[in-house]
Order: C-alpha cells, then sequence, then structure tokens
C-alpha cells in the first residue's frame, strides 16, 4: 500500500476557482424540467471543470458527467477516470496546459444514460454549454479530446467550434478497457505531433500496452484542486493497491445512494 501523511498541509498550490464572468456563467447554469430531474443525481447539484479557465489550454478535453469524487472535490474528471485521463495528458507532455469540462454538469444515473443524451439538445442548455466552450478556449487551442459519446454529441453539437484537430475515444470508465487502450494507443502519437508539450512534461513516455497498468495513471496536480483538501486526495494508488481493491476514495452509499457518499481516506 503507498503510504500518506493525512497530517500533511495543504499544498501551496491549489486551484483559486473561477473568474468572477465565468462564475457568473457557472451559477446560471440551466436547470431541467421536473420530470428529468430523475436522470440525474439531481440533489447533489453541478460540477464544472478542471484545469485552464482562461483561454491558454493547448487541449480542451470533454467528458460524460461527474461522478461521487468529483462532487466531493468541486472539480471534474479528478477519481479513477480523472486519473486515467491524466495519465493520458502526461502521455502527450501536458502538466498543466489543458481544460477538462462535461457534457453533462450533474451527474447521470448509470442507466438512465440514454434518455438523458437527448436533452443535451434542449436549447438553452446548448447555449449554455456552446458559451462555456466558446470561452474556455482560445487561441492557444491545438486539439480537442472528446471521450464517450455524451462528450462526443455535446462537440458534434458546438456550433463555434475551433478549426483544430478533434479525437473522439472511448471514455475512461468504458468497460471495454481492451478497446479503450487500443483507441487511446492510436490517439497518442496524433496528439503528440500536434500538441506542444508543456516544460514539465515528457511526451517520450511508454504508449499504452495490451493491458491498463498503474504507471498509465497520474495524480490530479494540486494547481486542479480547490485550498484545504487532504494530501492524498487526487491519488487513489492506495485503493487500487488495497485488498480488496477499491478504485475510488468516494462512492455512493448503498443504503440511499441519491443522497449519502461514502468517503475513505487511506491509512497513514
Amino acid at each position: 500500500m503507498v503510504s500518506f501523511d493525512p497530517g500533511a498541509p495543504p499544498s501551496a498550490d491549489f486551484d483559486p476557482g473561477p473568474p468572477k464572468a465565468l462564475a457568473r456563467h457557472f451559477a446560471a447554469v440551466p436547470a431541467y424540467a421536473e420530470e428529468d430531474r430523475a436522470l440525474f443525481w439531481w440533489d447533489w447539484g453541478p460540477v464544472f471543470y478542471r484545469g485552464r479557465l482562461n483561454g491558454s489550454a493547448r487541449l480542451l478535453g470533454i467528458a460524460s458527467d461527474p461522478g461521487p469524487t468529483e462532487r466531493v472535490v468541486g472539480r471534474t474528471l479528478v477519481g479513477d477516470a480523472g486519473q486515467r485521463v491524466q495519465g493520458f495528458l502526461a502521455k502527450l507532455g501536458l502538466t498543466s496546459s489543458y481544460v477538462l469540462v462535461n457534457a453533462f454538469p450533474y451527474a447521470v444515473h448509470p442507466g438512465r444514460v440514454r434518455q438523458a443524451l437527448p436533452l443535451l439538445q434542449l436549447p438553452e442548455h446548448l447555449r449554455w454549454r456552446n458559451h462555456l466552450l466558446d470561452v474556455i478556449t482560445g487561441r492557444d487551442l491545438q486539439a480537442v479530446v472528446a471521450f464517450g459519446g455524451n462528450a462526443q454529441e455535446a462537440l458534434h453539437l458546438w456550433n463555434r467550434a475551433p478549426d483544430v484537430p478533434v479525437f473522439e475515444v472511448p471514455h475512461p470508465s468504458d468497460h471495454d478497457t481492451a478497446g479503450l487502450l487500443d483507441a487511446w494507443r492510436a490517439a497518442v502519437p496524433d496528439l503528440r505531433a500536434i500538441v506542444s508539450p508543456d516544460p514539465a512534461g515528457d511526451p517520450t513516455t511508454p504508449n499504452y500496452g495490451p493491458e491498463l497498468l498503474e504507471s498509465d495513471y497520474r495524480p490530479i496536480p494540486a494547481a486542479d484542486l480547490p485550498f484545504g483538501l487532504p494530501a492524498w486526495m487526487g491519488d487513489d494508488t492506495w485503493g487500487r493497491t488495497a485488498s480488496p481493491r477499491h478504485n475510488n476514495a468516494v462512492a455512493r452509499a448503498a443504503a440511499d445512494p441519491d443522497h449519502q457518499l461514502v468517503w475513505q481516506a487511506p491509512h497513514g
């Protein structure tokens, strides 16, 4: 098991949150009609982003919807799926020049995805989401990666999408791990040829092999997370190497999954 110091002070690097204009836009996220709210973990509210919001991102990643870990942290793609995406970014040499969002800001019930998908086209939601994509991307953008079907639909509906290469790959939580690895493996060299690495990045690390390895994960950088989180948040190596294995520090409680979360800390 990986050892952490639970008493370690918060990192000096942290995400201070969105600028005021974007905070106002986030606060104006449209609601769903009462009959549609049952498709979502509605009472937990929305989660919006992770990464750079100032237009400096060289890669835009779009995924599906937030999960329990994302709700606790208040940033998207920070649990097991997010640490897989961080490993994908690391293979491109990206350590900071990215921005990550979801097709849905609200978590979707796993069995209701097909029913929720048409809601991406609701005019008010479409305008809100497309404006967000417009303002968080700028002239530095070099590529867009859409992880999974919901993200790909949202991307197709972006009417002012920049003229940059687009990669449509499986979602990091896709149950077909072999298919996921095949698609991600194929995308890595093409993206390496397009996206400029960050100074601290290394785009020469090994590509994906036939199995997903612990080395294919990366911890979420402290600069992507709010101030004050435990030092181990965003790095579930300890859970993936535990017995029994668990891939996320946060899960929905079996007794009342709509209203209770279970957050587990590692033993120091």
